[in-house]
């Protein structure tokens, strides 16, 4: 039968080897009280065959019709009490082994059995007198001795229990297991100065033991002692360096005290540790830096702990990844924020901000592969259609891009604003597919959505006269910018290549001048402005300007030949 006794299963691994219990007879081995009647003889054989052949209900019916012949048979009510046990018939088994005591009540086996049914039935009282029975019998066992024990203290008789373990103590010696079990139940008597005294004195005999230790600090520290605990709380790390809470609590303690270096240095080794959990791990760690305007380079030293312990993990490569961020390390925020959604895709504020982050790099390629990737996975986010179609609008797949900004539009519940940058990016699609009606149509729709847009003013008065279409409302949209914006080098840009294209070549010089007094180095002025020497005849001044244009990286299809041929072609991009 199963032998529950929480309190001391430790205990008894560490003196298993010297306990002076024996190993219980089966049926088999237990001789059956033989009668001369020959039938009798017969039927207890036939029931131990069937129970050693498994057969467990032909056993119980065997067992039965033996007792019917001698009801005083001790051996078959022990015999079957184990049978009835395994067929969970509880009341028959507890019954059964009381009947196999009465009837020899020195029989220590049945006396055991009986003991832990009882006690497993949480019959203490009952159990504790059939312990002291089997404890009178042979007072030196060990196993015996801490169920007794255990039974007094399930009755809360504190100090009978105690007078138990200091016999145990006198058997065995002085032991830190014993010792934090006496330490509790001195505790529990609100005995408190002997409690820590049991500790104190143990840790004299075993000074590194790490239960005791422990003990000692939640002692301490329930008592608002810490002093005291932490003294025992820096043994308990020494001795014990893989106690990752041990760690923890010295890291506060050092904060507490101002000494940020021996705090960080016990926060690595608890995040080295095991025992916490990553998730305590994380939290720790965000709460730190939220308090940080600038990261300690200490916290780079915990993070990257905690990537090489959990290199799968997409929670610390995020959180690096914000580090990185904070730092203004965006190359190094990106690589991680990626590796992050490689372990994890269901995050969709991670996709969001490598989205972001690829769009302000201007890498259209990489921004086009993973917002396809993304829309896999939230097919109806309307923020993933529009980088989408920025990314193929950029790689000229126009149609695809007018495509995807329509089927983004229909996902959009309540968001004004990004419907109006959607139809400006499907204008600009239009324009690439030379369909200036649409495209004209699409900007139209997009202002009256957002008429004090001034971007969308700028964006839709160039796409007009890159076209060289409706110049006189392009002239009226970038004048309208300017007037609430007169010194922005991007919208006098504008007005510039507007008045180029009315062939207002001397206007149009003064505003590209203009311009680069406030950005001198802009590729895209510097070719601009080299555009408007060229048709005032200063060609060698203008192919200067080209040159210089072509090294600062102008995507201009035209440039090249443009500079070769000493002449100006419209621009394609």
């Amino acid at each position: 039968m199963t032998k529950t006794l929480l309190l001391f299963s430790i205990i008894f691994l560490l003196f298993s080897c010297s306990t002076s219990k024996g190993t219980k007879p089966t049926t088999s081995s237990t001789p059956i009280q033989q009668k001369s009647d020959f039938s009798y003889i017969e039927k207890t054989h036939k029931a131990m065959r069937h129970r050693l052949l498994g057969q467990l209900q032909e056993s119980i019916k065997a067992y039965e019709e033996c007792l019917s012949i001698n009801p005083k048979d001790d051996a078959v009510y022990y015999a079957l009490s184990g049978l009835y046990l395994q067929n969970q018939q509880l009341q028959k088994s507890s019954f059964a082994i009381e009947q196999a005591t009465k009837l020899d009540p020195k029989n220590k086996w049945y006396l055991q059995e009986l003991a832990y049914m009882q006690y497993d039935r949480g019959l203490y009282k009952e159990a504790t007198k059939s312990f002291k029975k089997l404890i009178d019998l042979d007072d030196r066992n060990v196993e015996w001795l801490f169920s007794y024990t255990d039974c007094l203290i399930k009755q809360n008789d504190i100090s009978s229990a105690l007078k138990i373990l200091d016999k145990l103590e006198n058997e065995l010696g002085k032991t830190p297991e014993l010792s934090i079990e006496k330490f509790k139940m001195y505790r529990s008597i609100r005995q408190d100065e002997k409690a820590v005294n049991e500790l104190t004195t143990a840790l004299l005999e075993f000074p590194n033991d790490i239960q005791l230790l422990a003990n000692l600090v939640d002692y301490y520290f329930e008592k608002k002692q810490d002093q005291n605990a932490f003294d025992y709380l820096i043994l308990l790390a020494q001795n014990d360096p893989e106690n990752g809470n041990a760690h923890l609590a010295l890291a506060q303690y050092y904060d507490r005290k101002g000494n940020k270096s021996n705090s960080y240095s016990e926060l690595k080794k608890a995040f080295v540790c095991e025992d916490i959990a990553i998730d305590t791990k994380l939290k720790i760690i965000l709460s730190m830096y939220d308090l940080q305007f600038k990261l300690d380079a200490e916290m780079f030293d915990l993070i990257n702990i905690l990537v090489d312990k959990n290199p799968n993990n997409s929670k610390v490569f995020t959180i690096r990844g914000d580090f990185y961020m904070k730092e203004q390390k965006n190359e190094e925020a990106l690589s991680d924020y990626k590796k992050a959604l490689d372990f994890d895709q269901s995050k969709y504020i991670i996709w969001e901000q490598v989205l972001i982050m690829l769009y302000q790099k201007q890498d259209y390629t990489s921004l086009y592969e993973t917002s396809k990737n993304a829309l896999i996975y939230f097919p109806v986010m309307p923020k993933i259609y529009y980088f989408y179609s920025v990314a193929s609008n950029q790689l000229k797949f126009y149609q695809e891009t007018v495509d995807k900004i329509d089927a983004g539009i229909e996902l959009l519940a309540n968001d004004p604003s990004l419907k109006a940058e959607m139809l400006a990016l499907k204008g600009d699609a239009y324009f690439g597919l030379k369909n200036i009606k649409d495209a004209k149509s699409s900007y139209e729709e997009a202002l009256i959505i957002e008429n004090q847009n001034i971007l969308l003013k700028n964006n839709y008065a160039y796409r007009l006269a890159l076209a060289n279409e409706d110049l006189e409302k392009a002239e009226n949209l970038i004048k309208s910018v300017l007037n609430k914006n007169p010194n922005e080098s991007h919208f006098i840009d504008t007005y510039g290549w507007v008045l180029f294209q009315q062939k207002k070549y001397q206007d149009a010089q003064i505003q590209f001048e203009k311009a680069l007094e406030l950005k001198a180095n802009d590729k895209h002025l510097i070719e601009h402005y080299g555009d408007v020497l060229f048709k005032l005849g200063k060609t060698s001044e203008a192919v200067q300007q080209w040159i210089k244009a072509k090294e600062m990286g102008s995507t201009n299809l035209k440039l090249e030949e443009k500079i070769k041929n000493k002449t100006y072609y419209d621009p394609i991009y």
